[in-house]
């Protein structure tokens, strides 16, 4: 029905005083530092959560970043974790085509030649297991990985689009799935007597 008339529907989830919210825009912001402090170390010139509204197309950009010496921009999309597919190929390629268009002159101050867009994930097994779970469809739309990124990042030729798993530094930078765990004492057999 809102498809129809050119309309969505964003609805919120409350979980213990709207705890939830809290913990995923934690998590959100130390993968947002961990991709930051990368692209900086690199040379990168970093904006976040870069807001457009150009020609009815509207949105904010997690990461957007420019490197002078090599005019490239680079929109990267920040996920705690993976939800809509379709939603994010088609939502990165609108961010990715304003950056090219006038986004990188009006942050940055030049046309870029070279242009990227990256979905950083956390470094965790849940996440690797849902990208192998889809890998068909995502190595369409985000064929790099490992290496060849890290290998763009620090001299960008070209354009690029993958899929890159950083540490998120606001849970210090560890990678196990810990959803779901939790410490258990069983007591001693003489002091459950007692």
């Amino acid at each position: 029905m809102f498809a129809a008339v050119g309309a969505s529907l964003e609805s919120t989830v409350r979980w213990r005083g709207g705890a939830i919210d809290r913990l995923l825009d934690e998590r959100h912001a130390g993968i947002v530092s961990a991709a930051v402090e990368h692209l900086q170390r690199l040379g990168w010139l970093v904006a976040i959560e870069a807001t457009y509204s150009i020609y009815g197309e509207r949105g904010s950009i997690d990461v957007l970043a420019g490197h002078p010496l090599c005019r490239t921009v680079l929109v990267e999309e920040i996920k705690s974790e993976l939800t809509s597919i379709e939603s994010m190929g088609r939502k990165t390629d609108e961010k990715l085509r304003l950056s090219r268009r006038s986004l990188c002159r009006a942050r940055f101050g030049w046309d870029p030649v070279n242009a990227g867009r990256l979905i950083v994930l956390p470094a965790t097994d849940a996440a690797r297991r849902l990208v192998h779970k889809h890998t068909t469809i995502l190595n369409v739309a985000f064929p790099a990985r490992g290496a060849e990124i890290r290998a763009w990042l620090k001299r960008p030729e070209g354009d690029l689009a993958g899929i890159m798993f950083v540490a998120d530094i606001a849970r210090g930078g560890t990678t196990r799935d810990r959803r779901g765990l939790q410490r258990v004492r069983v007591a001693h057999p003489r002091v459950a007597r007692a």
